[in-house]
């Protein structure tokens, strides 16, 4: 048995979170100080678990590397997993697939930042007494996670969990009267 912690693999389906928040909660493309802070993502994972985190970024890449952005990743302590495939694939989603099936034949826990229910099958897979967590926005989570949720898994929304953003976004969701704040609406 290994000395080394215990690491939380997390998973960003970056495509799906950035469409969820142009398309659902903006209305239009996101600027760039509206987009999440991934970093705070990461130091998420190490506190709420207490343990190190490692971030794998999925991108469709095609045929050219979005350098800047892949930079930007690499300083915040992403590794970026750039993807291509035919046009008919969507590889993102088969990349993450991939990696959470891989992710079944490891000690290690996992918080899959995606929307999607694409992924349903291999996060309930890993529902096996490991902490598996998904980050994304509440009200347009998959509606599939509510029976792994009643399994185990963990759900997290990115700006109100993971404090992922600098400004509030103009999103409508059911508030918790515990969390309701009369202020925030007057």
């Amino acid at each position: 048995m290994s000395d080394a912690p215990r690491t939380t693999y997390v998973l960003v389906d970056g495509e799906n979170i950035d469409a969820t928040l142009g398309t659902s909660i903006l209305g239009r493309r996101p600027r760039p100080e509206e987009r999440p802070r991934w970093e705070r993502l990461l130091e998420f994972a190490r506190t709420r678990w207490g343990q190190p985190a490692v971030g794998l970024f999925f991108l469709a890449a095609g045929t050219e590397l979005p350098m800047s952005f892949v930079q930007a990743l690499l300083a915040l302590g992403y590794r970026p997993v750039p993807l291509s495939g035919g046009a008919d694939e969507k590889v993102v989603d088969i990349g993450i697939q991939r990696t959470l099936t891989e992710l079944g034949g490891r000690e290690a826990d996992v918080l899959l930042v995606s929307n999607d229910g694409d992924f349903l099958e291999e996060v309930e897979a890993l529902l096996d007494g490991r902490r598996v967590g998904i980050v994304g926005f509440t009200e347009f989570r998959n509606s599939a996670f509510l029976r792994s949720v009643e399994r185990g898994l963990e759900a997290f929304d990115l700006e109100y969990d993971v404090r992922a953003f600098n400004e509030r976004l103009p999103r409508v969701r059911v508030i918790p009267i515990d969390e309701f704040d009369p202020a925030e609406f007057l």
